[in-house]
């Protein structure tokens, strides 16, 4: 790894933990902000949710801002809306504030996520590709595992709005050494197609809104419906218009390449599994086997340190046996660590019990995550891992969404909070249903198509690194 990879590998992968900890991170503090904030439960609700809405609905405009404009620019800037935004949430007066800056800052998340994944994998050629998206998504998970027990020590130990004010000095120094670090990229296209912009935007925003509605509204009232319907049919418009236009922000020729359509909606289940399972479980060890947030946190741990020990070797191997065999295989193992706590769970299960079913799942989501990112970007060419890294993104977010939406009804139809029996009940009905995505992702993952390994090539002269990088990811896009 050269020091130019390294600095962009690092400033990627440290501004992806700040935005994967900040969708997660106040999980454990929602009980303190209800207090000091006088809150509602829709309320609470509304302040994980406005996050990931903005997130959702604006990734793929933020990687079509990246490619006409500037990568680093505009990853500055994303950067600078969520330092920003965070204090503005730490000095929140009231819950309405507090939820609006929520969604300033997943604003700026989803001018950043996108950004850092096209910039690791413009920098690093496709023989290296994989151990480095295993670095990155490592750092990311591990953000994402210790989030709720990150934000359970800083609500007991210090105060609530802690969790927004650490955010300050990360992100300006994360933007002053990306100023000074990391150069300038574009992508392909020269001009910006503000009407895929904003068709896109309005369909992410139709569909995620059902989604998030769908529990408090009910999945079959109007509001939902008709958000699902307006977002279909703005989906469809934008499907076309993309098909016509000279300049795509999202060419529909991607669809065309089998690991892109088959790779994009693997991962999509992954993380519906993982949201889902993440959701759920911290609430199990406290509500039912008694721990409280800090205990619960600790007793993740085992998910937590099987990710960033085993992302690093599983996105190396990826680059020599193929991504297939990783996404099918980690698939497969979450789907029977998620069908073993769905039969060992009880009100007087031991914590021992689920040790060995966790470390399993985090083995198998580390296995299907960076194979499945590396699948999705090397389907394409160099100069266009922008547009397919909004794709990505954005398809991983929904399936977030989705998880913890559709895993939430299931729950909420078979059990509930009233006493540790009858929250068993719908865990155990909602590990089933987290089971399903996997096993699911297990039978769209084997469309996946099969690669040879790359061959080792050998570092090149630095005159001569970027010339021959372009031609070996035209090379593996052609493949």
């Amino acid at each position: 790894m050269t020091s130019a990879q390294a600095w962009v590998l690092g400033l990627a992968s440290l501004a992806s933990f700040m935005m994967a900890m900040d969708s997660v991170v106040v999980s454990t503090a929602l009980t303190t902000i209800r207090q000091d904030l006088t809150a509602s439960t829709e309320s609470l609700e509304w302040v994980v949710n406005a996050y990931n809405l903005a997130f959702a609905v604006l990734l793929l405009t933020g990687a079509a801002l990246g490619d006409r404009f500037g990568r680093r620019r505009i990853f500055m800037g994303g950067l600078a809306v969520f330092t920003v935004a965070s204090a503005a949430c730490a000095l929140s007066p009231d819950i309405g504030a507090l939820i609006a800056f929520r969604a300033l800052q997943g604003a700026g998340a989803a001018m950043v996520l996108p950004l850092s994944l096209t910039m690791i994998s413009a920098m690093f050629p496709p023989q290296q590709r994989g151990k480095a998206m295993g670095l990155y998504l490592g750092f990311t998970g591990l953000a994402t595992f210790s989030g709720p027990f990150i934000g359970g020590v800083i609500a007991e130990g210090l105060a609530w709005e802690w969790i927004f004010w650490l955010n300050l000095p990360v992100g300006i120094v994360t933007i002053a050494l990306t100023a000074r670090r990391v150069g300038e990229s574009t992508g392909p296209n020269n001009r910006f197609d503000l009407v895929g912009v904003v068709l896109v935007t309005l369909a992410a925003f139709g569909l995620v809104w059902g989604l998030v509605r769908g529990n408090a509204a009910g999945w079959s009232s109007a509001e939902v419906l008709a958000s699902w319907v307006l977002g279909a049919v703005l989906l469809v418009a934008f499907v076309r218009w993309e098909q016509r236009t000279k300049a795509p922000m999202l060419p529909m020729r991607f669809f065309r390449a089998r690991a892109f359509s088959t790779a994009n909606p693997a991962n999509f289940l992954v993380f519906a599994s993982l949201y889902g399972t993440l959701f759920f479980m911290a609430q199990y060890l406290q509500t039912v086997l008694g721990n409280g947030p800090l205990g619960a946190g600790l007793r993740l741990m085992p998910w937590s340190a099987t990710l960033m020990v085993c992302a690093p070797i599983v996105g190396r191997l990826s680059d020599t046996f193929g991504e297939r065999t990783f996404v099918v295989s980690g698939l497969l193992l979450q789907t029977v660590s998620m069908g073993w706590i769905a039969l060992v769970a009880d009100t007087d299960t031991a914590y021992g019990a689920l040790v060995p079913p966790l470390v399993l799942s985090g083995i198998g989501l580390t296995m299907a995550m960076p194979a499945a990112q590396r699948a999705v970007v090397g389907a394409v060419r160099p100069q266009e891992i922008g547009q397919a890294s909004g794709v990505f993104m954005m398809l991983r977010i929904f399936g977030g969404v989705l998880g913890v939406a559709v895993t939430v009804a299931v729950f909420s139809s078979r059990g509930g909070y009233a006493s540790p029996e009858q929250f068993t009940r719908g865990f155990t009905a909602a590990m089933t249903a987290v089971t399903g995505y996997a096993a699911l992702g297990v039978l769209i993952a084997l469309g996946i198509p099969r690669r040879r390994p790359a061959p080792a090539v050998a570092p090149a002269p630095a005159a001569a690194q970027a010339p021959q990088d372009a031609a070996v990811g035209s090379a593996a896009a052609g493949d």
